[in-house]
């Protein structure tokens, strides 16, 4: 049915609203996409109805607070289609003017080809690479589930909201989505629900010359419900699919909405021609046309559809101040609770949270500084519940369990609601999370409950499969979210397992990431520092590398406080004279062999200064003064060890490598 945009009010019945509606979000992404001469068409097009249909009458969300703690979320898996959801956001009365959709992907605008968290009101999570999103995804809906075993309680479900998605073929096509999946399913996750754009078309050609799997059966073998609609543009079909998902409370859900791309486009509906480049000023008109929608002018949103949609904002501001009110009443029941939730939402951490770190004695034979960080892990976890994570089936060895705090798994439905919430029988908020061997899931799953808030997530594996996370760890630093990651077994004194598991260029790959910080701590001490700044990094994601092996735990009433680990790199001893005639610099375990070096280079009456560089992100952060102060200028050599790749020492010893054999190298 097509419903022209000058038809008044006064002759639109129920239906006819809906089409205009559908119209307007088509037309107003189909204009910023050919204004922009960039981006991709096709999927607001095939895809417009099922999201009128969710944003409309499904999502609790308030346009005039983005950050609502209890509102839905909202994941644009599929990226590319970023005009989709430019034009909801618009429409429904975010802070986003009509001019920044006029700005689609120009530099300097609220609106780039792909949604980036912090810059657009509404956006709840970078996506455009496909299966982030997916992830993520899975990663609010644990993020909920998880809070409200903690914090509901019979007749205060002050947790109690479902995280939506629209993901497309792509995003299924790509294996972290396959990972997300397998787990969410693992977890019963029922307030997970996905709509799937399933148009049969990707960039190049048609998806049967890739892929002509049954979605359905697959997804139904993780443990989701699924349910098709034949036909994307019937909303009544999407209305009652979606109803039936929210009422599925044991699994996950996916629909299968069969979509057209380009839906309307005389010449490029169902072609990929119309994925990701403009449909063409002619086409544009002729779609226009065949829609019952006016050529001109651009833009064009008419008052109708607009009031329709801005009903978001008087509802979503009445869902946010019933909260209120329920969370006021539940504060004066559940105050230790209700005050332990806001802290966790203000993302501040409580008093004292670093009182029962240890302080490790010298000692030369020392300690695996994966060990030291169980130790540190355990003693800080019971006051700080915001701490939660897990490995990729590695807990034994890189010491991450948090001993006593509990599984996070599905719930015990024979317990019945006890916490109240309304998933039912999460009777324990358990803190360790098992991801299975999913490391590429669990990176985005890890971003999913940081963007979520209320967490300091964390996950752990050997620095060697570092790599097979490096996709949403990046997306973390792009986001400016804290998650943690623990890498142990770091360097070629991982054990008898060969060179497939010496990790000698991860920490070079890692350190290339720009907002990454990347701590290597040299013993058992440092590794106590690098937590604490770890936990206190709210605006960035942290590596942490640790030891498989011992290594002894330097006596700092002989060599500087471990706490200069904070500033990156510090003096850990000067030359006996002061003056040195080198700088000897070193990371992790190599510190313990420049330690060894000073000795024998005093024999020879080599003077050497000992700087120990556990991050060269945070020493970069310092002023130039310090800098200067650890690295004179006036040292005639420098001598940097690292059991690793080179790339990047000469940026503190200079231009000039010196190389040894490897492994390990020398810079």
């Amino acid at each position: 049915m097509s419903t022209s945009a000058d038809t008044t009010s006064n002759t639109l019945n129920p239906a006819q609203l809906d089409q205009l509606a559908i119209n307007t979000i088509r037309f107003l992404s189909v204009d910023a996409v050919q204004k922009a001469d960039s981006g991709h068409p096709g999927l607001p097009l095939g895809a417009a109805p099922m999201a009128y249909v969710l944003w409309t009458r499904f999502l609790r969300h308030n346009p005039t607070d983005p950050q609502w703690f209890n509102r839905d979320r909202f994941v644009l898996s599929a990226g590319h289609g970023s005009a989709l959801l430019y034009s909801l956001l618009h429409l429904t009365g975010y802070d986003l003017p009509l001019d920044q959709i006029k700005r689609f992907r120009q530099w300097g605008s609220m609106t780039p080809g792909h949604p980036e968290r912090g810059l657009t009101p509404g956006v709840e999570t970078t996506t455009g690479p496909l299966g982030q999103g997916f992830g993520n995804g899975v990663g609010m809906a644990i993020a909920e589930a998880h809070l409200a075993a903690r914090y509901n309680r019979p007749h205060f479900e002050i947790v109690d909201h479902f995280t939506y998605g629209l993901v497309s073929d792509g995003d299924l096509m790509e294996g972290v989505s396959s990972e997300a999946a397998s787990l969410a399913g693992q977890l019963e996750l029922g307030k997970l629900i996905y709509l799937f754009d399933n148009n049969h078309v990707t960039l190049s050609a048609g998806t049967n010359i890739a892929s002509n799997e049954d979605h359905a059966r697959r997804f139904e073998a993780y443990g989701w419900h699924t349910q098709s609609v034949e036909d994307g543009n019937d909303v009544e079909a999407i209305d009652l699919a979606l109803r039936a998902a929210r009422s599925e409370t044991k699994r996950p859900s996916l629909i299968l909405i069969r979509t057209h791309l380009g839906f309307g486009s005389p010449d490029k509906q169902d072609t990929f021609e119309a994925h990701g480049s403009p449909l063409g000023v002619e086409e544009v008109k002729l779609t226009k046309q065949n829609l019952g929608w006016p050529i001109d002018p651009l833009f064009d949103i008419p008052p109708e559809a607009l009031a329709h949609f801005r009903e978001a904002v008087p509802r979503g501001r009445q869902a946010e101040s019933e909260w209120r009110d329920r969370f006021s009443r539940y504060a004066k029941v559940h105050p230790e609770l209700a005050r332990e939730f806001e802290e966790r939402m203000r993302g501040e951490l409580p008093a004292g949270w670093d009182a029962d770190i240890p302080v490790f004695p010298a000692d030369p034979k020392g300690m695996k500084t994966r060990v030291a960080s169980g130790k540190v892990m355990n003693a800080i976890a019971p006051k700080l519940p915001s701490l939660m994570g897990g490995s990729a089936d590695l807990d034994p060895s890189t010491y991450t369990e948090l001993k006593g705090a509990g599984d996070f798994e599905s719930p015990d439905r024979s317990l019945g609601d006890t916490q109240g919430s309304s998933g039912g029988g999460w009777s324990d908020a358990g803190r360790n999370l098992h991801f299975g061997i999913r490391e590429h899931g669990m990176g985005s799953i890890l971003n999913g409950m940081a963007v979520h808030g209320g967490y300091i997530p964390y996950g752990s594996t050997f620095l060697i499969f570092s790599d097979y996370m490096r996709p949403p760890m990046r997306l973390a630093a792009m986001m400016k979210q804290q998650v943690i990651y623990v890498f142990t077994h770091d360097s070629i004194a991982l054990g008898e397992d060969g060179t497939t598991h010496q990790p000698v260029e991860q920490l070079a790959n890692l350190r290339a990431i720009p907002g990454l910080v990347v701590i290597r701590p040299c013993d058992v001490n440092e590794t106590a520092y690098a937590w604490r700044v770890a936990v206190e990094s709210r605006d960035r994601p942290v590596a942490l590398i640790l030891t498989r092996q011992d290594v002894p735990t330097l006596d700092r009433s002989h060599y500087a406080s471990a706490a200069g680990l904070k500033r990156g790199a510090y003096i850990l001893a000067e030359a006996a004279s002061g003056h040195p005639g080198i700088i000897l610099i070193a990371t992790g375990s190599e510190v313990s062999l420049i330690v060894e070096a000073q000795r024998e280079l005093e024999k020879r009456n080599v003077q050497a200064r000992l700087v120990s560089m556990p991050s060269w992100e945070l020493f970069d952060a310092q002023s130039e003064e310090y800098r200067r102060s650890v690295f004179p200028p006036v040292v005639r050599a420098r001598l940097a060890v690292e059991a690793g790749a080179t790339q990047g020492c000469h940026r503190y010893i200079g231009d000039s490598t010196i190389s040894a054999p490897p492994p390990p190298q020398r810079c």
